[in-house]
């Protein structure tokens, strides 16, 4: 079997390597990935025939799958659990980063808007004078 030109490269979540390839890639057998698909672990695209296509993504998934469990001893609750829990965080952290360029851009616009109203504030409408006059105040005695 040959595997993929390492020189070509694929977009991260191009569905390109069938169930044989993908296993290879990830050293397991393709039972276990097709059991790790019914399990929810790694989510295949498909085709309109209904073949599994993994992605370079998938195969990335699944050698930690692997990891996680013979390193670690997790097992394939906890390997969901833990996969779960990494796709929130990536989830929170682009949305952080959109909250982040949208603060940026508020930002900006509110220093625009109050650089044009200081632009448009007609300093000839304040009447200055220069006066050295003292006004001395005194009470009336009345409360």
């Amino acid at each position: 079997m040959t595997l993929p030109d390492p020189g070509r490269s694929f977009a991260e979540d191009a569905p390109v390597f069938v169930i044989s390839v993908a296993a290879e890639l990830a050293g397991m057998h393709a039972q276990t990935l097709r059991q790790y698909d019914r399990l929810g672990l790694v989510s295949p695209g498909r085709t309109a025939g209904g073949g599994r296509r993994y992605s370079p993504r998938d195969v990335a998934l699944l050698r930690e799958v692997q990891r996680l469990s013979q390193e670690d001893g997790v097992n394939l609750a906890g390997i969901k659990r833990i996969i779960e829990l990494e796709s929130r965080v990536e989830a929170l952290q682009a949305r952080v980063a959109e909250l982040l360029d949208e603060l940026e851009l508020s930002e900006a616009h509110r220093i625009a808007a109050e650089s044009a109203v200081a632009a448009a504030y007609r300093r000839d409408l304040v009447p200055r004078t220069s006066s050295s006059a003292l006004v001395v105040w005194r009470p009336t005695g009345r409360q």
